[in-house]
């Protein structure tokens, strides 16, 4: 988001903020492969980075494309893949998605998966079934899931203001861990973080947080105000209950 200017204002405030160590929450952020390096370059060494996307196999002929490989030589350790502007604007399907997922683990990259169903597929009830599609897509590929943080969007609550209410949350998160545990065991049931994004702000994110089955969050909008920091603090709502 934004200009270089605009960028290292955020990693400023970033970098003043007072919070919880990295055994209690991991912060990972995710500009603009523009300004990767520069944000590497500039923040605090208990937060990571993230790209927004990486390509499907090795490097090639696939013009204005950007390979793990290339992230792994920069020493970008995490990228997101699946998110749902990915699969409604440039149709990548649940299949490519797992593809890629399982290439970016294969380089030594840590994953952000992210799943989620759009509004007219939970007005049919087919919100479970969607998600749980999406999932299987990647558990097809992926048979060690311990660089794997699984991120819930619901895509009618991405920019929109609407909000899952954290009944509605906490009931898909339910769910995606119940499908792991049967699919993929309850090791990987119990170890997956599975995370939360769709207008998640500094006034929504202890509840959220304290959901049993709501292991953090992705942030949009929010992550570009000072509104980020409250909600990277809202990790302690299980620790202190």
């Amino acid at each position: 988001n934004g200009t270089s200017e605009e960028v290292k204002k955020i990693v400023s405030l970033l970098n003043e903020a007072d919070v919880p160590s990295e055994d209690v929450v991991e912060v990972v952020v995710s500009p603009p492969y523009v300004f990767l390096l520069l944000v590497k370059s500039l923040l605090r060494s208990d937060f990571q980075v993230a790209a927004q996307n990486c390509w499907v196999k090795k490097g090639g002929a696939f013009t204005g494309e950007i390979s793990a490989e290339m992230l792994v030589n920069l020493s970008i350790p995490w990228v997101i893949l699946g998110h749902s502007e990915r699969r409604a604007l440039l149709n990548e399907s649940n299949e490519f998605t797992g593809d890629k997922v399982a290439y970016a683990l294969s380089q030594g990259l840590k994953v952000i998966a992210c799943v989620g169903e759009t509004l007219e597929q939970r007005e049919s009830g087919l919100t479970v079934a969607v998600v749980a599609a999406q999932t299987k897509a990647i558990a097809d590929k992926v048979a060690n899931w311990a660089n794997v943080v699984l991120a819930y969007e619901p895509v009618w609550a991405i920019g929109t203001g609407k909000v899952a209410s954290p009944a509605q949350a906490q009931e898909v998160h339910f769910e995606l861990r119940k499908w792991l545990r049967q699919n993929a065991g309850d090791e990987v049931a119990d170890t997956t973080r599975i995370i939360y994004g769709g207008s998640v702000n500094g006034a929504n994110c202890k509840e959220l947080a304290g959901q049993h089955d709501v292991d953090g969050f992705l942030v949009g909008g929010a992550s570009l105000k000072v509104e980020f920091v409250d909600i990277i603090k809202s990790s302690t709502v299980k620790v202190s209950s």
